[in-house]
């Protein structure tokens, strides 16, 4: 019942094989999930057929959803007497191409139908780029247009929370590829690291992700990732796009390919993937990646979008002009940055590794040891008020280290005379020299530690935490007589939380959230075992150790004496 729109002669081998699967399906979407991982009906396709028809059906839908009798209806008055070449694609399509996934010309006839119709029926999409493949794909396992289209309208309707398989926006897409940044930074440090050291834009290289997936990858691997993506949502995507990024680097270490041009050679590793892995073993790497839950993921997707729509992209915006493309790209400027501590090109990788919703906006210098003089107190007056920051520090060895501290300072005031941590999970440690490295929150690498927030009508107060002693400073400095605990954090001034907010986490010890704290003594960044900096009242002398917080080693010689000092903010944030 399916499959007339197909020419089989141009089909894999793979799948001209007889199944040796269970002709049956399970009822239970856990079942179904570990069914498609496995490729249970890769080689079979009535059966795929019987399971897309299975899977689509149960996804929860608005209750007004265009359907086959309504598709029929449409086709019927928009094509019963001009041909479908009349017909101008919609705009949402933007400029990419139309797949054709080893269909006949009557099958690329049917997707231009089904889009034209999609067109007509959900005036609200205003980009799509992967609607094309998706059409083109599912319309493989068709009885005819009219099924295909009605599955690819609940994809578009699906309205389950944390949920989505189309964005359907220029805002939700852009959001879309800022997020797989996000992670890819994140979950693939050396292939992010390769990226910023040799792409002078490395959000250009990351826009592309579901390009590689709906587009460049063979027709037998895009399918499998199908099968899942159907079961599992937007997530599935993210994890298979990351699977390619970390193989295409570890591609490039062994020196079968050149960074040269990374953009050019991702997409000619993927068209080329056989080559390098099998389709089975691109999942396995997918699932083999700790990613965090549906939820934790959009609400960073919604971050940034907040921010996009602050730099002034609209849900209604189909493309950059180029004067804005420009600027939206490359926040820092290599010509004008100027920093006493770090070069341009250093400045940028640091910027890299930042959220990308704060990244869009270009560093501010907010204080200076060098201008601002040895202060305390006028590193805080100078930094208040602005959130995140980049704390930059050069010892007298000329090491050079820092911190991005995603709270506003100003947050050390609300226990009043407690001193107390606060920050949330996206601050991050980091050395530039001699050697650059990241080191986040623990539980970035170790999510398993984690338990999710079990729901709960009404929450009561959290009982009081252990209080954690502030170790003394070096060489004989005085040592503080302050306390600090580890509040439950909340959202910021109303603001959605980052994707690792504490509150969504029941964490094994309170020393894993400690990020950062300031008081009249000193700054403290990171804690549990040790800190990952300290710097001292007069701004003049520093330790770094281990800690909890961000498992990492001594982010310099131990015990330092500071040379220079500088707080960065983001620019219209």
């Amino acid at each position: 019942g399916c499959g007339q729109f197909v020419d089989w002669d141009k089909m894999p081998e793979l799948d001209r094989q007889p199944s040796t699967h269970s002709q049956s399906l399970p009822h239970t979407s856990k079942e179904l999930k570990k069914l498609a991982r496995a490729g249970h009906w890769a080689t079979d396709h009535a059966l795929r057929a019987r399971a897309y028809h299975q899977i689509i059906q149960r996804i929860p839908c608005r209750l007004v959803t265009p359907d086959a009798l309504v598709y029929r209806d449409v086709a019927s008055r928009l094509f019963g007497k001009q041909s479908v070449s009349s017909h101008p694609l919609p705009e949402f399509l933007g400029e990419g191409t139309l797949p054709t996934y080893c269909l006949t010309m009557e099958g690329v006839t049917a997707v231009k139908k089904i889009l034209i119709c999609l067109g007509n029926l959900f005036p609200d999409i205003t980009y799509g780029p992967v609607l094309p493949a998706a059409v083109a794909l599912l319309l493989h396992y068709s009885e005819d247009e009219a099924q295909c289209f009605e599955n690819v309208s609940r994809l578009i309707a699906c309205n389950e929370a944390h949920t989505s398989y189309i964005d359907q926006s220029f805002l939700a897409h852009q959001a879309s590829c800022m997020t797989f940044g996000d992670l890819a930074s994140k979950h693939c440090p050396a292939a992010h690291r390769l990226i910023a050291s040799t792409c002078e834009n490395v959000f250009e290289v990351y826009s592309e992700w579901l390009g590689w997936i709906f587009g460049d990858l063979p027709f037998d691997y895009a399918i499998r990732v199908l099968d899942v993506f159907l079961l599992e949502g937007q997530k599935v995507l993210y994890r298979i796009a990351l699977a390619l990024l970390m193989q295409y680097r570890l591609l490039v270490t062994s020196g079968e390919l050149e960074a040269t041009n990374v953009q050019g050679e991702l997409k000619a590793f993927v068209q080329n993937v056989k080559k390098h892995m099998a389709a089975d073993k691109l999942l396995e790497r997918a699932f083999g990646i700790r990613l965090f839950s549906h939820k934790e993921i959009w609400l960073l997707q919604m971050a940034n979008r907040k921010a996009l729509a602050e730099k002034g992209i609209t849900v209604v915006q189909r493309s950059f002009p180029p004067s804005h493309r420009q600027l939206f790209h490359l926040a820092v400027d290599m010509l004008k940055f100027s920093s006493t501590i770090v070069t341009a090109q250093e400045m940028r990788i640091v910027w890299s590794w930042i959220p990308k919703r704060f990244s869009l906006f270009p560093p501010v210098l907010l204080f200076s040891t060098s201008e601002n003089g040895y202060s305390l107190q006028r590193f805080y007056s100078c930094c208040e008020g602005y959130e995140p920051t980049v704390l930059l520090i050069k010892t007298a060895q000329g090491e050079v280290c820092g911190a991005f501290l995603s709270s506003d300072w100003n947050e050390r005031k609300k226990s009043g005379a407690a001193s107390s941590f606060f920050g949330t999970g996206e601050c991050f440690v980091f050395s530039v020299r001699p050697e650059m490295e990241r080191y986040e929150w623990v539980f970035v690498k170790k999510p398993e530690l984690t338990k999710a927030v079990p729901r709960a009508p009404r929450q009561r107060s959290p009982s009081p935490v252990p209080r954690i002693r502030v170790s003394s400073p070096p060489d004989g400095h005085k040592a503080s007589s302050h306390h600090l605990t580890v509040p439950v954090l909340e959202s910021a001034r109303g603001r959605l939380s980052p994707f690792l907010a504490i509150r969504h986490f029941l964490l094994p010890s309170k020393t894993a959230s400690m990020f950062m704290s300031g008081t009249r003594e000193g700054i403290i960044i990171g804690g549990g075992g040790g800190q990952a900096l300290y710097i001292d009242a007069d701004l003049c002398y520093g330790r770094t150790e281990h800690c909890e917080t961000f498992d990492n080693p001594p982010l310099c010689q131990e015990n330092f004496q500071v040379q220079l000092l500088e707080a960065w903010g983001f620019q219209n944030v």
